[in-house]
């Protein structure tokens, strides 16, 4: 197997509202292999964000949909600067998510936070001076 994640699927309670808000952030939804109740958003370096209502993807998975607080999971947006850490909290909580953390300065060198999607998937908002970014936006990581 290849180390590799091409789909992150986040279950939702509202598709519609939970797609509204990911295009405020700047994400633009694709048309491409679409289907009724699932929403895809390219991400750069290939992989893709997709939205299922909570429900249906619970179902799909054999799993009971029940569950609330922490799921165990982060996602995580890497910024190429403490600036740009500070706008997309800012972008978050503007279309109507929330702020977990503010970002501050952090014990590993680096500057983050945490923001909050409507259904409450935690992003770190992060900067971290030793790790590259390329010009499309993949991470590099040292070494």
């Amino acid at each position: 197997m290849e180390a590799r994640i091409s789909v992150v699927t986040l279950g939702v309670r509202d598709l519609a509202a939970a797609t509204v808000f990911y295009q405020r952030l700047g994400f633009v939804k694709s048309e491409a292999g679409s289907a009724e109740g699932v929403a895809f958003f390219p991400l750069a370096g290939g992989g893709v964000l997709a939205l299922f209502g909570r429900d249906d993807l619970a179902a799909d998975a054999n799993l009971p949909p029940e569950g609330s607080g922490f799921g165990g999971i982060a996602l995580a947006y890497n910024a190429r600067s403490e600036a740009e850490v500070d706008a997309v909290a800012a972008a978050f909580e503007a279309a109507g998510g929330c702020i977990l953390k503010s970002p501050q300065k952090v014990f590993w060198g680096g500057y983050s936070g945490y923001a909050a999607d409507l259904d409450g998937h935690p992003w770190e908002i992060a900067f971290n001076p030793h790790w590259a970014l390329d010009a499309e936006g993949r991470l590099h990581l040292p070494g």
